[in-house]
């Protein structure tokens, strides 16, 4: 398949960012840290680190692509990361109104990059894409 420039460099970014945050969710930091730790209560290292396992997975698939190498699950792994920033996208909302709107423009700023996230994991899923 034929892609533009823009389209390739947003699919090499989109597979960077999951390739590293990957990494850094097997070594138990980072961003699905956060998520996850701030969506579930316990002991979530466990899960944190098969979602970097997943992320990084998901990121080598979308980087194959561009060589139209075919994975079977890459769409799969790719759509379990877009819910889990789904829901993080959805918690970040809820805690926002829970705390009455405050810091509207600092808020509004990590939504709109976490929502860039969001839509650009639906895209790389050749499902939602």
């Amino acid at each position: 398949m034929k892609r533009g420039l823009g389209v390739f460099l947003w699919q090499i970014s989109v597979a960077l960012y999951l390739f590293a945050n990957g990494v850094l969710g097997v070594q138990k930091s980072g961003v699905l840290k956060e998520i996850i730790g701030g969506t579930l209560k316990g002991n979530v290292d466990v899960l944190i680190i098969i979602a970097g396992v997943i992320a990084i997975i998901a990121g080598v698939a979308v980087l194959l692509d561009l060589l139209d190498a075919k994975i079977l699950i890459a769409d799969s792994l790719v759509l379990i990361i877009a819910i889990i920033w789904a829901v993080f996208v959805v918690l970040q909302i809820v805690g926002w109104v829970g705390d009455g709107f405050k810091d509207f423009w600092v808020v509004l700023s990590k939504l709109s990059v976490n929502v860039i996230i969001l839509a650009s994991l639906l895209t790389a899923s050749k499902k939602f894409g």
